[in-house]
This record gives C-alpha cells, structure tokens and sequence, in this order.
C-alpha cells in the first residue's frame, strides 16, 4: 500500500489582477522527495512555493498537511534587515527555549562557512543568502522549501549545499536555474507550463526529454481533436527539436575550440613568450605578461601571465572574494597592475555586461530601450526590426510598448542580455549574466555565445553553462595563484582532484599500473569507432529529415479524420525516429569524447 503524501494540493488557482498564472493544479508530496519545480520566468514557481509555504493561499482550491509536519521557507530576496547580525538572524528561528543557547546556530555557521558577527546590512548577497540557508535548516524541517538557493554562492558554497541536500532526510522542492546543481539534488519533477502542472518521478537529468515527450504528445493530442496548434505550443516545440538539431555540430564546434586553446596554452607555458609572435600578434585580443595586484597585504593576483586568442571563450572561476572581477579589470585595462604589463589588441570593440552597472530607465518602454528612434536595430552587422529582436529574448510582440518598470527581476536580465549583446563588439565581457535566468533564456544565451565571431570572457558560478560554452576556464584559488586549463569546468575540477592527489600515493603505484598507463596513452578509437565517427552524422542528418517530414504530415489539422490508421502510425513512427536520433547522437558524442580523451 503506498504511502500517504505529508503535503498535496487540489485543483488551486490564482490570478494577479487579469493575470492567471495556474488553474486547478494538483500535486502530491511525498516524505524524502527530491523535487525540482521548474517552468519560466512568470509562470508562477515562486507563487506556487509559498502557497505551499503558507505565505499566500490559493483563489480557490485545497491545501492538505499532515499534522505535526514542519515546513522551512527560503525565499529568493530574504529580508534580514531588522537584525543586528547573522547570527541573531538564524538563532530568530529557533524555539525560544532553544535562543538562549547559540549552538544550534553555531553548527550552521560552521558548516555554511558564515561570520555570525557580521551586521546584514554590510553583508554581501551570498553571505545573506548563506544566513537564509541556515534559517532554513536550523529548524530541522520534513519539507525544505527553497527559492534560487544558489544565487549569489559561489561553486565551493555550491557544492556543499549540495552536499547537505544529500544528507537530509526531509522531502525538499527547490528553484533553481542551475542545471548542474538540479541534476545533483532532484529525483522527481514539477514543471509549470501555459498555467498547468506536469509531475515525474524523473530526475532533473532528464528533463529534455520529458519535456519534448510532452510538447510532442500536446500538439498531436491537438491535431486529434482538430484544434488549431496553439502559437506558443508550436514556437515551444520548435525551439526544443531546433535546440537538440544543433547540440551535435555546437558540441563538435566546442571540442575544436578547446583543442586550440590547449595548444595556445602550452605554447604561453613555454618559457620564450615571444615564440609565433607573428601568428599571435594578427590575433592577439589581450596579452599579460607576469602581472601581480595586492590591496594592503592580501595578494589578489601573483605573477600571472595569458595571452587571450581572438575567438577564445574563456571561464573565469574561484571563490567570492578570490578577485575575479579584479582579474577582468586588469585584463581590460580598466585597473593597472602593481607590476607586470597588459597589452590590448588593435581594432578591439568591447561590450561590458554588469547586472550593477547596466541601468535601465523604468520609465521607458522595451522598445525605447533598444532603440530610440526608429523600428529597426543593428545586432552583429545585420538591421532587426526591434519586435522580431525582442522577441528572440523570449518578450511577446505586446510587452514591446509595455514600460521597464513592469518587468519582472528575470525579465529585465533578460532585457539587459538584450541590450549588451546589441552594441556592435568583437568581445564580450559578462560577469555573472546567468543570474535569476530561467531555462529558456539560458539556453537562448548559450545559442548566442555560440554564434558570437568574437572573443568572450565569463565570469560565472554555473557550472552547467561553462561547461556548454567555454573553450577554457581560469581558476582563481583565492591566494593570489592563478591556472588556466583548456576544456569545460568538469575538466578544471577533474585536474584539481588529479593535482591534488597525494605525492607518496603516486610514488606506491605499482609497476604493472605505470605500463598500464602508459598503454592507456597508446590507445586509439578502433576501426569500427572511426566507421561511427563518420558514418552517423549522415544517418542523425537523414534521420532529422525523416522527422521534418513527419511533423510536416502531422502538422494537417485534417489527418485524423480523414486517415485515423496513418495518424496512429506516423505518429508511433515519429516517437521511434527521435528516440533512435537521439540514441545516434549520444552514441556519437561519446566516441568523439573518447577521442579527445585520447588526444589529450
């Protein structure tokens, strides 16, 4: 007999004016559930959290708690204004017989790594949300309720929450534009769509899939009924098959990317800097040369050197307070080192994305903030009119003319996104853009970095979208110490652990693992591997027409009824030919990373 759920809710609505985010949705929680709600910005994850959380209640509909159950709260802009410290903050929480002994709040300080004495009010963003983290879990909760914990933590903070996560034994709903993170937190699933529910006990992993499973099985629903294909289902579907047509030559693009910088980084390592200084130079965006930046007795930057490749698109990572926004400041010359010279390239235009530094007039419309005069825009050499612009950043055509101020937190990102990637650049700086972005618009920047001709550099706590973009990450470990190494963030992380593995272990390895090792070395894809490498682009590519064709066929509002038999099979025959794709490409990517891995 299965378990009664300790929280569900019934057909419940709420609306916001004229605005109706959700209509008779349902759900169930269950004890020790892993889920992650997810939908975009405005759907209604954060009203939906705390009606769980007993912040609202629901126009209509039926809320159910089994008694005693406990439920924690962290909302995504914890206020901690009205205290003295951190500290007094957490221990807030606590049952009054528990406030006069500090120890339970201590025990979370320690392990979020938070100075308790620290008034809020100087406190940084990720010092906060650490503090509305421990508010959270002091009180030992059944159900953990979390909104974008991760926001403003840098990777370190990250991966211990994660950690807790693991460890607790509570059911848990969490936010979160983090795929990284979500993969590693989420058993089960509450996506938000069009004002509906949609529940799996899938993890977070995936969430692609189910997704395209649904939109798929939406739209021929529709064509069933011989309904008109609703515009947002449609453009929906499109841009989910659109986005995995290309995630196979944007993983190839990004393979090649690394190898080059691989290649540049070991010819920058050599001694002689000055080595193929002529094919630097034609290419050159930044040099840096034994550059160093103390403030007081604290070395931020100790005797770094890099030379940054037109084209490059690099990572910039390490712990809050480590000086990544230093270290971009020096690069673009923006700061002067205390020693050790920068050098910027000939003909470089710069576009500097800061979500502190871009101001946005609430007053003006969207419209007016791309473009004052006129309806036209030029983004990357080509004119767009400003509606088709905006709505490539996920805006409908009726918010063009709407004013700034109406615009949620995640909406004007996005419009600043817009804004920044709209001046005429051949480099782009972003420091933190994936913040309070929700899916889409992230998979969206990921589609413009990847198109983008010129050179990026990043500075972000998203492992996931590093990993997506980058050709290079550079490791700041907070001393004043600096590496860069060639690949995606999981490779950073894998060759610390490989670094940081004890010397007098390495010295016991047997004889027999050094020659398998080196036979490791040795290795090469076999025939059969090459054969693949080759021959399944061609059939994923035949396979991607046969699907075009099919959806063509069942996009005929009159199919059904006038064929039933033929929908019925052409519909079996497009589910068989996407999972077969999908198996093609997966396949492929991991022959092709098996031969980087072998190159390397």
């Amino acid at each position: 007999m299965a378990e009664a759920p300790i929280f569900a809710f019934k057909n419940i609505s709420i609306a916001f004016g004229e605005k109706r985010l959700f209509s008779g949705i349902e759900a169930n929680v269950n004890k020790g559930d892993r889920i992650s709600l997810i939908g975009r910005n405005g759907s209604g994850k954060s009203t939906l959290l705390k009606i769980i959380a007993g912040v609202i209640e629901p126009d209509e509909g039926e809320i159910f708690i089994q008694p005693g159950i406990k439920v924690a709260y962290m909302p995504q802009e914890p206020d901690l204004s009205r205290f003295n410290t951190l500290k007094e903050a957490i221990v807030s929480v606590l049952p009054k017989s528990d406030q006069d002994n500090g120890y339970m709040a201590d025990i979370w300080l320690d392990k979020l790594k938070i100075d308790g004495a620290i008034n809020p009010k100087q406190a940084s963003g990720g010092e906060c949300r650490k503090t509305a983290l421990a508010q959270a879990l002091v009180i030992e909760p059944d159900i953990l309720l979390l909104d974008e914990p991760t926001n403003h933590l840098d990777i370190k903070t990250i991966e211990t929450l994660e950690e807790i996560i693991n460890d607790f034994k509570g059911a848990l709903i969490v936010i979160s534009h983090d795929r990284m993170f979500l993969s590693h937190v989420s058993k089960q699933m509450f996506w938000l769509d069009r004002g509906n529910i949609h529940t799996t006990k899938r993890g977070f992993r995936e969430f692609e899939a189910w997704q395209e499973e649904i939109i798929t099985q939406e739209i021929n629903e529709q064509n069933r009924l011989a309904k008109k294909i609703s515009e947002e289902t449609e453009w929906l579907h499109k841009g989910v098959t659109a986005r995995r047509r290309r995630n196979m030559g944007r993983l190839r693009k990004l393979i090649e990317l690394r190898k080059e910088r691989r290649e540049q980084i070991k010819q920058i390592g050599n001694i002689n800097l000055n080595i193929d200084e002529g094919d630097f130079r034609s290419k050159l965006v930044i040099e840096a040369k034994h550059i160093c930046k103390s403030f007081g007795n604290r070395e931020i930057v100790k005797d770094f050197s890099t030379r940054i490749i037109r084209g490059n698109k690099i990572g910039v990572v390490g712990p809050n307070g480590a000086g990544k926004t230093t270290l971009i400041k020096l690069l673009t010359k923006r700061l002067e080192p205390d020693s050790g010279f920068v050098r910027i390239g000939k003909n470089l235009e710069e576009a500097y994305f800061d979500q502190n530094r871009i101001m946005l007039d609430p007053k003006k419309t969207l419209w007016q903030t791309l473009c004052d005069k006129g309806d036209h825009i030029m983004v990357q050499g080509h004119w767009r009119h400003v509606v088709a612009y905006l709505k490539d950043f996920l805006f409908k055509p009726s918010q063009a003319n709407c004013p700034v101020a109406a615009l949620s937190g995640g909406e004007k990102n996005r419009l600043m996104l817009a804004k920044t990637l709209a001046m005429p650049s051949n480099f782009l700086v972003l420091d933190e853009p994936t913040n309070d972005l929700d899916m889409d618009t992230l998979d969206l920047l990921q589609e413009v970095l990847d198109d983008y001709g010129g050179t990026i550099l990043i500075v972000s706590h998203d492992r996931d979208f590093l990993d997506r973009v980058v050709s290079s990450v550079i490791y700041m470990k907070g001393d004043g110490s600096i590496f860069e190494n060639a690949g995606s963030y999981s490779d950073l992380l894998a060759k610390i652990e490989q670094d940081s593995t004890p010397k007098a272990q390495t010295k016991n390895i047997s004889k027999d693992m050094v020659i398998e090792n080196k036979l490791k070395k040795t290795q090469k894809l076999s025939y059969n591997q090459e054969r693949l490498l080759k021959v399944l682009p061609e059939e994923i590519k035949e396979l991607e027409k046969e699907i075009a064709n099919l959806v063509e066929e069942l996009s005929d509002p009159d199919l059904y009824q006038n064929n039933p038999q033929r929908f019925d099979a052409a519909s079996s025959d497009l589910a068989f030919k996407q999972q077969e794709k999908s198996a093609k490409e997966e396949q492929w990517l991991e022959i092709e990373m098996l031969r980087e891995q072998f190159l390397s």
